[in-house]
């Protein structure tokens, strides 16, 4: 991911770094304490110590930070979010699937080595708890590098299910979330959605944030927050 084009809103420019996880849990720390601004890669670290030792260094710092969860800025994801505000949810089913890890440029060395619950795990988990209500406690089953459910309950009494994988091969990416409760279904479908609509609103969002110096709701604590989800799902 290339840098964000509007350094020139700040005295201090920001840092995007596209790096993998091990590799951004050095470096934006350093890069906080110098002031610097942070559009962060999910996950933060490749673990949650890691990924506290960012959130720690962007806290202690006051720069501003926000996540690249490519999904949340786009505006059927804002609508999708916005309905499930006032949707009572018992129950929910969702998957994030796709044959990227099979070969070709995302089946990078750590997406390989950890699988899809990290790469795809935050992406998934942030729809979740935002959709449904914040999640309290999660549980994996499977292999990461080929196929892991997870099954989230949620503050509300709500129980979610969420099937992950990089390694099937499906003629595109398929992301969809589907709540149920007393009303009809509210279902989010990337199918018809065009990602590239979302990096301007990303770019905008994060300039505004700078600009203003006002904290995105999507920053290093809420990355913080899906790792130790991640962690907790792993053991226990």
């Amino acid at each position: 991911m290339a840098a964000p084009q509007h350094g020139y809103l700040h005295r201090r420019p920001p840092l995007a770094p596209a790096v993998p996880p091990a590799v951004q849990a050095e470096l934006a720390p350093l890069a906080a304490k110098r002031g610097k601004d942070l559009l962060l890669e999910k996950p933060l670290g490749p673990d949650l110590a890691a990924a506290r030792r960012v959130a720690d260094a962007v806290a202690e710092s006051g720069v501003v930070s926000q996540l690249v969860l490519t999904k949340r800025y786009h505006p059927a994801t804002r609508a999708f979010l916005e309905a499930a505000r006032s949707f009572e949810a018992v129950g929910a089913r969702s998957c994030y699937l796709h044959g990227a890890f099979l070969g070709g440029e995302f089946a990078t060395g750590w997406r390989l080595e950890h699988g899809a619950l990290l790469d795809l795990g935050p992406h998934l988990l942030d729809l979740l708890d935002a959709a449904v209500g914040p999640v309290t406690a999660v549980r994996a089953t499977g292999d990461p590098r080929r196929w892991v459910e997870l099954t989230c309950e949620h503050e509300n009494g709500a129980v979610s299910q969420a099937s992950l994988s990089g390694s099937v091969a499906v003629p595109r990416a398929l992301t969809r979330v589907e709540l149920f409760g007393p009303a009809e279904p509210l279902v989010y479908d990337t199918a018809g959605i065009d990602h590239e609509e979302c990096w301007p609103v990303l770019r905008h969002d994060f300039a505004t944030a700078v600009r203003t110096r006002t904290p995105t709701p999507v920053d290093a604590g809420r990355g913080l927050y899906l790792q130790s989800l991640l962690d907790r799902a792993v053991h226990g």
